[in-house]
């Protein structure tokens, strides 16, 4: 069984910074496509951004692209998100994901994979 877990949310200042990972086990994670999604308090989850299997591809979503930086570690089971430049529209759970799939273009998108979603971890952007 898969199982994700979230963890480095907190709450920080406009123009911060925090990292967040997601620790997998039980699955095949070195040959899957790993993201991370996020939603607000009265909003629909969104993409945030997505890597793949071997770090070759990433994702982002337009209103992160720039600040955010996915990466991974298949030795040790782990995405991380690196969050730099922080605002308080940023405030959202945010949740690792496990198969997302992307299509490339002028601007990226990502839906997330149907079956693994971690628990969420909170991260709250004070302005």
């Amino acid at each position: 069984q898969v199982q994700l877990v979230e963890s480095g949310g907190g709450l920080v200042q406009a123009g911060g910074s925090l990292r967040l990972s997601c620790a997998a086990s039980g699955g095949a994670f070195s040959n899957s496509f790993m993201g991370w999604f996020r939603q607000a308090p009265g909003k629909e989850r969104e993409f945030v951004a997505v890597i793949s299997h071997n770090s070759v591809s990433e994702y982002y979503a337009d209103s992160v692209k720039g600040r955010f930086t996915i990466s991974r570690d298949n030795a040790k089971n782990t995405v991380y998100l690196q969050m730099n430049s922080l605002k308080p529209e940023d405030t959202a759970v945010y949740y690792c994901n496990k198969d997302p799939r992307c299509s490339a273009g002028p601007e990226d998108m990502c839906v997330p994979g149907e079956h693994y979603w971690g628990q969420g971890t909170q991260v709250t952007v004070s302005s």
